[in-house]
């Protein structure tokens, strides 16, 4: 929904309800993932975009009765095989696709398109099926300090909540202590872009920079020479630091999906700044270098305290073997094994691999369902 936010908030400013219709499924391979989502005006006018266009049409018109009559719905697109007429995806995947009526004044995703506008996390969970609460039924949760008063929406927005803050989306299924039934309800999140914090001011930190900001990170650039860290050198950067690595690192905020990236292939600064990334929960840390260098560099880790766990979750040399030599090749190869290991991928050539296209790391793109113990919290809440 963050790519139509601009466009839901015209819509409501101008007084239009509209059906949304959001992927929150998907098994095998499908042409866009978890959260992906298409809006439906009265009038026909569409915003986003599910699939490319392998089921847009269907899920048009199931939007069109969707307003009509009030009721989302639920529904299932697969591999259409031998009839040239029916709806699938031609890629073989299926996906589960959620259609609700949003009106002009919906709280919830109002509250989701405010903090969209204003780069803040926020979660929409939509209850999809349940006992005592209707399907469609919508819950906005984001960083506010008011709890919710009765236990079920607690359960809810503390489910919510909790995938909030691991930045992931999907299917959960949760039930409040006082009611044993069961509540279905999807639940999208958007969280702040993950960091890239790039060390060492080089040509290739200059193109690895543009492909960071290119593919969704924060980009840092940071070296501790002044003449080489300029604005001017890494226009695509959200951020560009003179200051020690290991020093500026120390201090940074990080989470599971930061990368980092170490290219100065200089061992005054490439081991301090390691020794700290390495003992930190990171999602990818890469140092640039030859294989003479990589020896001396596990080396002097080692001197350092490093442990051999720790140290096993250096890639280094960084990079897939593409056979580039400029800048920018180069940086194509390190951004190919970030992505690899961030999606699960293999990095072997699709003509030579079997299986799925589309990889779904740690389960996050499946939307399985899954049950936690939950946690009241002091979490804001709007429902409809």
């Amino acid at each position: 929904m963050h790519d139509i936010a601009a466009t839901l908030r015209e819509w409501a400013r101008d007084g239009h309800e509209y059906a949304l219709a959001t992927v929150v499924s998907t098994v095998g391979s499908a042409p866009r993932g978890v959260g992906s989502s298409m809006a439906v005006r009265g009038d026909s006018v569409v915003a986003g975009s599910l699939t490319g266009g392998c089921v847009e049409a269907a899920v048009h018109d199931t939007a069109l009765d969707v307003l009509r009559t009030g009721t989302p719905r639920r529904e299932r697109f697969g591999y259409s095989d031998g009839d040239g007429l029916a709806v699938g995806l031609t890629c073989g995947g299926e996906i589960d696709v959620f259609v609700q009526p949003v009106p002009v004044d919906d709280a919830a995703v109002g509250t989701v398109l405010t903090a969209l506008s204003e780069q803040r996390p926020v979660a929409l969970a939509s209850v999809t099926d349940g006992g005592r609460v209707a399907p469609g039924r919508r819950y906005a949760v984001d960083a506010a300090t008011r709890e919710p008063d009765d236990d079920l929406t607690a359960t809810i927005v503390s489910e919510a909540a909790g995938m909030l803050e691991l930045g992931r989306s999907g299917v959960r299924t949760v039930c409040a202590s006082e009611d044993a039934r069961e509540i279905e309800m999807f639940v999208q999140t958007w969280a702040r872009a993950p960091r890239m914090l790039v060390f060492g001011a080089t040509d290739f930190a200059r193109a690895l920079s543009d492909l960071g900001t290119f593919l969704g990170y924060r980009v840092t650039v940071c070296d501790a020479r002044k003449t080489f860290t300029s604005r001017a050198r890494f226009p695509a950067a959200d951020e560009v630091v003179v200051d020690w690595p290991h020093r500026y690192l120390a201090q940074a905020e990080t989470d599971a999906r930061t990368v980092v990236c170490v290219l100065t292939h200089e061992a005054k600064f490439d081991v301090p700044v390691l020794v700290e990334a390495l003992r930190r929960d990171l999602g990818f840390v890469g140092a640039m270098g030859s294989r003479r260098t990589h020896r001396d560099r596990l080396r002097r880790l080692r001197e350092a305290g490093v442990s051999e766990d720790e140290i096993a979750r250096l890639r280094s040399p960084i990079g897939l073997d593409l056979g580039g030599r400029t800048p920018e090749e180069t940086a194509l190869s390190f951004a190919a094994e970030i992505t690899a290991r961030r999606r699960g991928g293999s990095g072997a050539p699709l003509t030579e691999s079997h299986g799925a296209l589309h990889h779904e790391a740690h389960g996050a793109q499946r939307g399985e369902r899954h049950s936690r113990p939950t946690r009241r919290g002091e979490r804001a809440v709007r429902s409809v």
